[in-house]
């Protein structure tokens, strides 16, 4: 048993002795009193401890890398991504033969790219290039995690793949998962605004509707709206996207509730999907990979078959659906 348990269970000790003898002496609001300061101080100061360490429970990333490229046999391009505020970020590029699309990958808030192979792997083998990067801080990129660093980190990667690779922005997909989505999802967002011709679409997987419907979700006793110091508003960002919308959740998982994935689905412009896995927030991708690969599958199809260009999709009016006949596996909503 720590030290601190010890202490705490101590003090905790001694102030269950000091309400006895209040009470023996009948002295009843005196302790009601002590109660309530008691109370209302340890809600304070939790309040203030998810006020300080916010950082600290939304961005868990990790330097070293625990494997490479190489070791699945994967050809790629070793990059360093130029940020607008001078930040380099450490990128791998994934070529894959005959491409027909790039994912520009939006990791997790935990770890690293060297983490996410699986699905490198599973993109190579549906014929899609991919650039993944490192949000600032993680890995070996530089700087240190924030929100708004993060959605510079993404459209630093998007110019390079536009403006350094050359690679035509209609031909892009936006993919992010869990933190990631919001992540994407506000760069959607961002390019949305600009002159510029839009991505094919967006996939947002086991991603939540925002920071504050976590915290009232995990904390429901506090005002969190007050406290959050971090947004990442999915549901904000995708009102605003009028390119193709994927949206992939699990209804087992369990760190990010199943209704926020809908909550981003529902306040999401057509054309969009909803597609069902089943697992864990971490593993149901891996541990159901043949419906994994049916949506993406589907999802590419989509994108292939439908009768307008992607320049055109990207300036669908809000209330036009894709044709019927083009929707496919993902289009699948419970």
């Amino acid at each position: 048993m720590s030290f601190r348990v010890v202490l705490l269970l101590a003090v905790l000790c001694l102030y269950l002795f000091f309400l006895c003898s209040r009470l023996r002496k009948g002295q009843w609001m005196s302790v009601a009193v002590s109660i309530l300061v008691v109370v209302a101080a340890v809600y304070f100061g939790l309040a203030v401890l998810l006020l300080i360490f916010q950082s600290r429970l939304i961005f868990f990333p990790m330097r070293e890398h625990d494997y490479r490229p190489e070791e699945f046999a994967l050809a790629y391009e070793s990059v360093q991504i130029p940020t607008a505020d001078g930040l380099r970020l450490d990128s791998w590029y994934l070529p894959a033969e005959k491409a027909r699309y790039t994912v520009l990958f939006c990791h997790g808030n935990a770890g690293n790219i060297s983490h996410r192979f699986d699905t490198l792997l599973l993109f190579r083998q549906l014929g899609l290039n991919c650039l993944i990067f490192d949000y600032r801080g993680y890995g070996r990129s530089e700087g240190r995690p924030s929100e708004e660093g993060l959605y510079q980190d993404a459209l630093a990667a998007w110019r390079w793949l536009t403006e350094t690779r050359r690679t035509p922005p209609q031909t892009i997909i936006l993919f992010g998962r869990s933190l990631g989505g919001a992540v994407a999802a506000n760069l959607a967002a961002r390019l949305a605004e600009m002159p510029t011709p839009p991505p094919a679409g967006l996939v947002m997987e086991s991603t939540f509707s925002s920071i504050i419907d976590m915290g009232r979700h995990y904390y429901p006793w506090f005002p969190v709206r007050w406290f959050a110091r971090f947004r990442f508003d999915a549901v904000q960002a995708v009102k605003k996207v009028h390119i193709p919308v994927l949206v992939i959740h699990s209804p087992d998982d369990e760190i990010v509730p199943f209704s926020l994935g809908q909550k981003i689905f529902d306040n999401a412009n057509p054309p969009k999907f909803f597609s069902q896995i089943s697992g864990t927030h971490n593993e149901g991708f891996a541990d159901d990979m043949q419906t994994y690969r049916r949506i993406w599958t589907a999802w590419l199809e989509y994108l292939d078959s439908s009768p307008k260009s992607p320049s055109e999709i990207g300036k669908l009016p809000p209330d036009e659906q894709p044709p019927a006949s083009s929707r496919g596996k993902p289009a699948g909503r419970p």
